[in-house]
């Protein structure tokens, strides 16, 4: 039986390195992401008290250039409704509830 002599390159890191963005970029996009979930949830918490108390436990969908926004009681018919209406750009969803968010944060016990 015959050995190969030839071997396969230890690969370490990234599977595409040349994808990798470089920190400034990271740090830009980051910026950007920050003002626009600020520009929705500006939004939201104009339109949130006079929504709850009908909708507690609702989702809305907030397309912030247009300032519209749209609500339904399924999270994922909220976010269809919003890429029906406003195909080509962003939004958020919020939950009417107190805090607006629309999961669920895992409580780890430290003991």
């Amino acid at each position: 039986m015959t050995e190969s002599t030839a071997k396969q390159p230890a690969r370490r890191g990234r599977i595409f390195p040349e994808r990798t963005l470089p920190p400034k970029e990271l740090a830009r996009r980051k910026a950007e992401d920050e003002v626009f979930y600020r520009r929705c949830r500006e939004i939201f918490e104009r339109v949130r008290p006079d929504l709850i108390k009908e909708h507690y436990g609702w989702y809305i969908a907030v397309e912030p250039n247009s300032g519209d926004y749209l609500i339904d009681a399924d999270k994922m018919q909220a976010h269809k409704k919003a890429l029906e209406k406003y195909p080509n750009t962003d939004h958020c969803v919020f939950c009417f509830n107190e805090t607006g968010t629309t999961g669920t944060l895992a409580q780890y016990d430290s003991g």
